[in-house]
């Protein structure tokens, strides 16, 4: 294994756009053989993805992992569902957080950790409306500024 795997990370920039990020959990990811070697390679997408509790498991939905590209016949689906592994106890609280109007569960990172296992972030999330939006597009352009202003100071 090469140590360029810990380094991958794909962010979904969109939700921190798109929500209030609440709580956050580290939750492993079940992927097969040609799905962990196509993230190794950073092809894949989280922008479109979200999760739900099915039956007292999380499964994230619409995450787009790209075709292996050595990979035979035996490819996977490009979106299909893949279960989270959680603790009980996490996807109970996850579970009674979400009957609050207004919350959502959505992955927010991927990455590889130290062991090799791919682990996914996800968040428990409140919708923006516009006018938080245009604030955040705010902060984040001050801060852009003020970071250049510094960098040849």
């Amino acid at each position: 294994m090469a140590t360029l795997d810990k380094d991958i990370i794909i962010k979904n920039r969109k939700a921190e756009f798109e929500y209030f990020l609440l709580d956050k959990f580290k939750a492993g990811i079940m992927l097969t053989g040609t799905e962990i070697k196509s993230v190794r390679a950073g092809k894949a997408n989280l922008s479109d993805a979200y999760c739900i509790i099915k039956n007292g498991e999380v499964w994230i939905i619409n995450f787009h992992i790209a075709h292996y590209t050595a990979g035979s016949y035996n490819n996977h689906e490009l979106k299909r569902e893949r279960k989270l592994l959680l603790n009980k106890k996490e996807i109970n609280k996850i579970e009674s957080k979400l009957k609050e109007k207004g919350l959502t569960l959505v992955p927010c990172e991927l990455f590889i950790n130290e062991r090799g296992y791919a682990k996914i972030l996800i968040s428990l999330a409140k919708g923006k409306k516009y006018y938080d939006k245009r604030e955040s597009i705010k902060d984040k352009d001050l801060k852009r500024d003020s970071e250049r202003l510094t960098k040849y100071y």
